[in-house]
């Protein structure tokens, strides 16, 4: 039993990078630092995006991209996201954790 923990306290190691091709920054369970290690998977439904955030620890946040461009909102309801966009960046917190998403702006529509 002391061994197992002993292991299991071992911070020295950096932490693993979830499973997945997209990465963005997070920090999750109340870490202070972001490290591109949690994944994205994104899936449309009846015109509906939605991305799935894998933490490293295999827990995950599900959110539905607004049709309105105005950011996300957590897909369960439980918690509220709180979005600050910083430099071309949407900065979310949800509860103890942080997510730094890429941002696509769209052009505005030239006048003539």
């Amino acid at each position: 039993m002391v061994l197992f923990l002993a292991a299991c306290s071992s911070s020295s190691e950096p932490p693993p990078v979830a499973a997945g091709d997209e990465h963005i920054a997070c920090a999750v369970g109340g870490s202070a630092e972001l490290a591109e290690v949690c994944s994205v998977e994104r899936s449309e439904k009846d015109g509906k995006l939605t991305l799935v955030v894998h933490h490293p620890d295999g827990a995950f946040r599900r959110f539905d991209v607004k049709t309105d461009g105005t950011g996300l909102v957590v897909s369960d309801g439980a918690e509220e996201a709180r979005m600050t966009l910083v430099d071309g960046k949407l900065d979310v917190t949800v509860g103890p954790d942080r997510y730094v998403f890429p941002v696509t702006t769209k052009a505005a529509d030239a006048e003539s």
